[in-house]
């Protein structure tokens, strides 16, 4: 068996890892018998040289087996399904997809994240609800997938523990990009949770991790051959990431908005990305023939009222108090009396007429970041009443003067710098300047 500086060494020398030289390196993680500084060097190795297709699917397999992997009763073995998204702005998709997903008799365990950086966590936006638990057992899953069908919770101690110890050292080591450790820190928690069918939702453009479709796709790639190599039934959707997804920014404003959709309301583009995700996965369990028919039956999920009433009793199932929940999914109701809202609220207006031809969501993201909505680094609090809503959409025709954004803050209040920042996020044009296009560019199906 090779010692660790003899890996670090055959790595940074562009050598291929055997099953063995990885099965050593993980187990020693896992186990703790590497130092951090070897950790470290091993992670600017394969930064550096990269892995080629089979390395990557042994990384991922001995990261999933580093700790529990999920069992589930027989009869659910087609049914348990779950979506991954590289990280948005406004990206609330989970609030809606899982729910949906149960409704159309899914099993949806879905492990979630934090926020870091400009992107929000589906675990943050969560914990703006009152009493929300998203630290839930293996032996508790079990039991709200049973009586719910979904569950969105954070991940277990036992999940999975070399990712945990890696995905620190990446921070540290600046390895964060590295597609084949991006590829094994995913895949090997999706592989954890035993499902049968996975989509990611990988997205490319300004507000996103990779800016052109190029780069996004061969992240999509490199994870769909993983999971699958898994033995998950695994497809990517490429969807566009420019703008914000909805109107709404920040962990209490999206869950209204999450909300209002489950209640019919919701915006055309979050809708989209929500069937065509949702359909996926019906498609791929066999729930649905094809796709067309998968997404009319999560769009009737939602717009018939099912999802709103799976996300309900997942809610009382994760421990908010009946009275709440009842609250937040009646059909009229002031949303602020159970969420926090924010001390201040100021209404950006519109420096000229036009036509809305683009809105900037990083800009949104990183100045609702710096005013408390996200974390620079994990486990920092974060404000969860501050956020944005948007008050125009794209294409509107607009007069000067006009309110076009809704800005949510606590104190301090937003510098002469920032509030200048948020008004170049509006960008003004002649009438049909830019044609609204399919948020879902590319779908690469299981191989």
């Amino acid at each position: 068996m090779s010692s660790i500086p003899d890996l670090i060494k055959k790595k940074r020398d562009g050598g291929e890892f055997t099953d063995e030289d990885i099965v050593t390196f993980i187990r020693s993680v896992t186990n703790k018998t590497i130092q951090d500084c070897q950790t470290g060097a091993m992670l600017m190795a394969i930064w550096q040289k990269g892995m080629t297709d089979k390395e990557i699917e042994t990384l991922t397999r001995e990261m999933m087996l580093s700790g529990e992997v999920m069992s589930w009763p027989k009869e659910w073995a087609g049914l348990m399904v779950d979506k991954h998204s590289t990280g948005g702005v406004g990206d609330k998709v989970s609030l809606v997809l899982a729910p949906a997903l149960a409704a159309c008799g899914c099993k949806v365990p879905m492990i979630s994240g934090r926020g870091l950086a400009h992107t929000g966590g589906t675990l943050d936006k969560l914990e703006s609800i009152p009493g929300f638990n998203i630290h839930q057992s293996s032996a508790q899953i079990l039991k709200i997938l049973e009586s719910v069908g979904c569950c969105i919770v954070g991940q277990t101690e036992i999940l999975v523990p070399a990712d945990r110890v890696l995905y620190t050292l990446r921070d540290a080591t600046s390895t964060v990009d590295s597609l084949p450790l991006i590829t094994g820190s995913i895949i090997s928690k999706k592989g954890a949770e035993s499902l049968k069918a996975l989509v990611l939702d990988v997205k490319f453009g300004r507000a996103a991790l990779y800016k052109d479709l190029a780069s996004a796709k061969e992240l999509a790639q490199l994870m769909v051959s993983a999971g699958n190599g898994l033995g998950i039934q695994t497809a990517a959707a490429l969807t566009c990431m420019d703008g914000t997804i909805g109107r709404c920014v920040g962990n209490s404003v999206e869950v209204i908005e999450s909300l209002e959709t489950l209640k019919g309301r919701g915006p055309d583009d979050l809708m989209e990305l929500v069937t065509a995700l949702g359909g996926l996965l019906l498609k791929m369990t066999g729930l649905a023939s094809d796709l067309p028919e998968g997404k009319r039956q999560i769009s009737e999920a939602v717009i018939g009222g099912a999802a709103l009433s799976k996300f309900q009793a997942m809610m009382e199932a994760q421990g908010v108090a009946s009275e709440t929940a009842r609250s937040l999914c009646s059909a009229h109701t002031d949303y602020y009396s159970v969420l926090r809202k924010s001390k201040h609220q100021i209404e950006l207006k519109t420096p000229t007429e036009g036509v809305v031809v683009d809105v900037d969501g990083m800009t949104l993201a990183q100045v609702l970041h710096k005013l408390g909505a996200g974390r620079s680094n994990a486990g920092e609090p974060i404000n969860h009443s501050v956020g944005a809503e948007l008050l125009v959409s794209l294409e509107q025709k607009v007069e000067k003067g006009v309110p076009w954004l809704r800005l949510h803050y606590e104190d301090p209040s937003p510098t002469p710098d920032q509030m200048s920042r948020l008004q170049s996020a509006l960008t003004l044009g002649a009438q049909g300047h830019k044609v609204k296009q399919s948020l879902v560019r590319e779908i690469l199906l299981p191989q």
